[in-house]
């Protein structure tokens, strides 16, 4: 687990746990982190049952990395995907395989480093936050949470043996659904994008945790719009979205008319009530007083709506208001709403 922060911890926690016959490696530049987990483990606190786990696990900053690898899970933030990439080129296996679980649509650029048979796409479809030095909460009810994976050179060389290291994670979470392949990478990938430009966008702006985005009324509608604006921009761009969790979201929230849209924005809150707790990792950043990863959530949308001559003006306007919080111009409150409209 490359960059075993929130996500990666709880990733790579559950998969120490899981008796592979393989050695399980937590990777993070946070020497603090690194050291906690060494001393006392990877603590797992599950905020939505109240559940908390400590797990063994082997735990290393990147200098302490040594011999080359199977598999790389590549979990950072994609802000220096380039140079991550050209020195994960050093730790894989000849027929080694980085599978990228990061948000947006990160595979195109790490294919133009480490080739594209060698990059595998995992969007997940759960949420993690780094709760202190050892310590992840998962915000994600553990039945909800699922991974889909899928080769985004179209070789399926190491799919097989990726779904098995994951599937050893929803045998013992009693969650057999909590890896699926997909053959429509693209699909996934814009279907998750989709739910983090509306839910992690708006929660960047706001503060608001996705359950409060849904149940709001003015952030409701606003959620509903970047949804939207995210689907006819796949659509223009020939790119069939894929089922989430069994809902296919475009037939269910992209009804047009008023009939369809009261029926969307009553299905919201429903469709996130086990993900109600989730607040977007960007907040976080900016919380931290970091940059954030706006650019590659729903920057991505705006430009390939740019390239394909679809207006995106909601999210055009998360855009522009995360930079003004990170440039100090404004700050992360609900009055944000007010900017779109």
């Amino acid at each position: 687990m490359y960059g075993a922060g929130a996500m990666g911890t709880v990733l790579g926690g559950f998969l120490s746990d899981c008796g592979l016959d393989a050695q399980v490696d937590l990777i993070s530049r946070n020497r603090g982190h690194v050291e906690a987990m060494k001393e006392k483990g990877a603590r797992i606190v599950c905020a939505a049952t109240g559940d908390t786990f400590t797990k063994s696990v082997s735990a290393l900053m990147p200098e302490e990395m040594t011999e080359p690898y199977d598999v790389i899970f590549l979990m950072t933030k994609q802000r220096d995907n380039a140079r991550t990439a050209g020195f994960l080129k050093n730790f894989l296996k000849p027929d080694g395989a980085l599978v990228t679980a990061q948000n947006g649509l990160p595979e195109k650029g790490l294919a133009e480093v480490l080739g594209a048979e060698r990059v595998y796409g995992a969007v997940c479809a759960w949420g993690a936050n780094l709760a202190g030095d050892g310590v992840a909460e998962l915000t994600s009810e553990p039945a909800a949470m699922t991974m889909e994976i899928g080769s985004y050179s179209g070789r399926c060389g190491k799919l097989k043996e990726i779904r098995e290291i994951l599937g050893a994670i929803g045998e013992i979470a009693d969650n057999p659904a909590f890896v699926t392949v997909t053959e429509n990478l693209a699909g996934a990938r814009w279907s998750k994008l989709a739910i983090n430009a509306a839910f992690s966008g708006l929660s960047v702006v706001t503060g608001f945790t996705f359950g409060e985005i849904a149940r709001g009324k003015k952030s409701r509608r606003l959620a509903l719009g970047i949804l939207r604006e995210c689907f006819a921009v796949a659509s223009a761009s020939e790119i069939k979205l894929e089922k989430i969790q069994g809902h296919d979201m475009e037939k269910l929230l992209g009804g047009t008319g008023f009939f369809g849209t009261q029926k969307a924005l009553f299905l919201l809150p429903i469709a996130m009530k086990k993900h109600r707790l989730l607040v977007s990792g960007m907040l976080r950043d900016l919380e931290r007083g970091r940059k954030c990863e706006i650019d590659y959530i729903n920057g991505a949308v705006c430009k390939c709506g740019d390239g394909c001559s679809v207006d995106t003006p909601l999210c055009d306007k998360v855009v522009e208001i995360a930079h003004g919080i990170e440039n100090g111009l404004y700050e992360i409150s609900g009055k944000n709403l007010d900017f779109f409209s």
